[in-house]
Parts: structure tokens; sequence; C-alpha cells
């Protein structure tokens, strides 16, 4: 795959119709100058952007995924989705983290639907962050097998995350700094540490291990943990009797 000036990252974009898909529009029809490589998915709000769609995307092989929705305050439900769509990302730029993907390749952005220059502005910005990154996985030093594994590991928890979020982290704010502030807080680390990050780790090794028998050096070097993490991992999924390590073969397999 190519790399560099020279790779066209594709993209994909959800988009609410009220707003950033007018604006789109408008940029069409104003013949405006930008990147192309988008994929636009049209939804009545970006409160419907689940986590599971933004993971899918990178899983079918976007090099980045765009939401585009209604400025805070004006969005044309009562729920106010924007603010839910905003959650979404925080968590989902956190588990992308865990998982050693960049999280500057998932970009939301609040456009108004008359506001077809800005919307042309923030897409060719977008675009040439992404290319800067070069394609997913690869810009980042993981094989595809692992990039794979990974993702696959990180669909597999959405449901779990979740149900996490309805019970400890949903809030609901009056800003878009106090959501920042909120995620970005000791108290919501350590809670995402103690209930997602450990699960995410340990669903990635029994994704692993269900190829074969592996020792903790090569578990290592394919989930690009340090070995303490993978050991104390290791220690918790063995006491859950999700894996066991065999004396003979002196590797961890599946329970």
């Amino acid at each position: 795959m190519s790399t560099g000036r020279d790779h066209k990252p594709s993209v994909v974009g959800f988009l609410c119709t009220w707003c950033a898909y007018g604006a789109a529009d408008l940029a069409g029809v104003s013949r405006l100058q930008y990147t192309t490589e988008t994929k636009i998915i049209r939804v009545m709000c970006t409160g419907r952007v689940d986590l599971a769609f933004v993971l899918r995307a990178f899983s079918k092989g976007a090099d980045g995924v765009f939401i585009g929705g209604c400025w805070p305050g004006e969005c044309h439900y009562v729920t106010e989705g924007n603010y839910d769509v905003l959650k979404n990302v925080h968590i989902a730029k956190k588990i992308l983290e865990r998982i050693g993907i960049n999280p500057d390749r998932l970009r939301l952005e609040w456009i108004a639907a008359s506001e077809g220059m800005r919307y042309a502005e923030v897409m060719n910005d977008f675009g040439k962050r992404l290319k800067e990154l070069g394609p997913l996985g690869k810009g980042e030093g993981i094989e595809p097998g692992a990039l794979k594994l990974r993702l696959e590991a990180a669909n597999k928890l959405v449901p779990y995350v979740k149900l996490v979020e309805r019970e400890r982290l949903r809030q609901r704010f009056k800003t878009e700094q106090e959501y920042t502030d909120f995620f970005a807080s000791d108290e919501l680390k350590k809670l995402f540490d103690e209930l997602v990050a450990n699960k995410l780790a340990v669903s990635q090794i029994t994704l692993l291990l269900q190829d074969k028998p592996l020792n903790t050096g090569e578990i290592v070097t394919t989930l690009g943990m340090n070995a303490s993490e993978v050991s104390r991992h290791l220690k918790s999924a063995t006491m859950h009797g999700l894996v066991r390590f065999d004396e003979e073969l002196k590797r961890y397999a599946l329970a």
C-alpha cells in the first residue's frame, strides 16, 4: 500500500442530514475544492452514530472516520444527540488509543448547513492529517494480522462498553468543554482502566490464543503491550477460567 503524499486515505463520514450533510451539498454545488476520499453516510442525527459503527468502519479498512453534526445547542431534536455523539467519540478515542491506533483518525466537527466553505476546509485538513498518519495500521507500525485482531477485540467489547457507559459514565453536561474536562480527568481514566481497558486487553489475548498456544514474549510482541501488563492480564484471565498455562508446552492456551 502506498504511503506519504501519494497515499489517498479512505474516509467514512457520518453526516447529520440537517447540518453537515447540507454543508457538504452546498460545498458541492458551490464547486469548492476539497478532498473527495470520503464515503458519506447520511444520518438523521449524529446521536445515532453508534460506537460499533466507528469501530466497524476501521475494521473494514477506513483510514479515518469523520462525524459532522449540528453545533451544540442547535440540535434539531430535544434529545440533543450531538452531545451523545460527543461522549461516544471521547470513548471511541480512548479505545483506539488502547489498541495502538492514533485517535486523530477519528474526528468530530460541528458544521451548520450554511457552512459549505467550512466543510471543505475541515475535510481538506482531515485528509492532510490522515496522509501524515499513513495507512491504517501501517502508520502505527502494526502488522495487518495484529491490527485485525485488535479491532475484532474492540468490536466484541462494544455491548459491554455500552453497559459501562450507561451505568458508570453517563453524564449530561451543558457545554462541550465540560465533556472534555470530564473525559480528561484522572477519575475517569482510573474508571476506564478498571472497567474497560483490562477487559479489552483480555479480549485481545483470548482472541490471539485461538490460533495456538503462545508464551508471554510472543503475546507482548503481537499486542504491543509491555511484559508486566501482559503478565497481569494473563493472571486475571487464568483466574476467570479463560486461559490456562500448559506445563508441557510452557505456553499459555485457552482453557
